[in-house]
């Protein structure tokens, strides 16, 4: 009864992967479908870690490419669509959003990081180049020197 259940089991977990669901979308022509398909690149997964909904299998990324496939097969435009989408979910789902007071670190801030890390790094060399070691006085001199002989003569003991 045991090795029954047990293969059972087997069998049913063998053919999990035949359950999952394949999202099919049936276009009326090839451009929809390269619409479709440029569109689930560009628009980001919101519950994701940096994934576009066309690689995500998450539940909200399946929803926004049901809801574009609808929007195209519905015959809006690719700005109708983005549009929707942003004005519902934000600027965040755009992986390029526009230039605008909101986003504006998002395109400056790259840019002024590498500026303000190439000012650093120049006044970095150029005071390590300035730095000239200073002259020990006499007396100076002759302490170092007896401080050397004294070490000399422990390491020879």
């Amino acid at each position: 009864m045991r090795r029954r259940l047990l293969a059972l089991l087997v069998l049913l977990a063998a053919a999990a992967p035949a359950w999952s669901v394949i999202e099919v979308y049936q276009f009326q022509d090839p451009q929809q479908e390269a619409r479709f398909k440029r569109l689930t690149q560009e628009l980001r997964c919101l519950v994701c870690q940096n994934q576009n909904i066309a690689d995500s299998n998450a539940d909200l990324a399946k929803d926004l490419r049901q809801e574009v496939y609808e929007m195209i097969v519905a015959g809006k435009r690719d700005e109708e669509i983005i549009g929707f989408l942003t004005a519902r979910y934000g600027d965040f789902v755009l992986y390029r959003p526009p230039f605008k007071a909101t986003t504006a670190l998002l395109w400056v801030g790259p840019f002024v990081l590498v500026v303000v890390g190439v000012v650093v790094l120049i006044h970095f060399v150029r005071s390590r180049q300035r730095a000239v070691p200073a002259e020990l006085s006499p007396e100076e001199r002759a302490r170092l020197e007896a401080l050397l002989a004294g070490r000399d003569g422990e390491e020879r003991r």
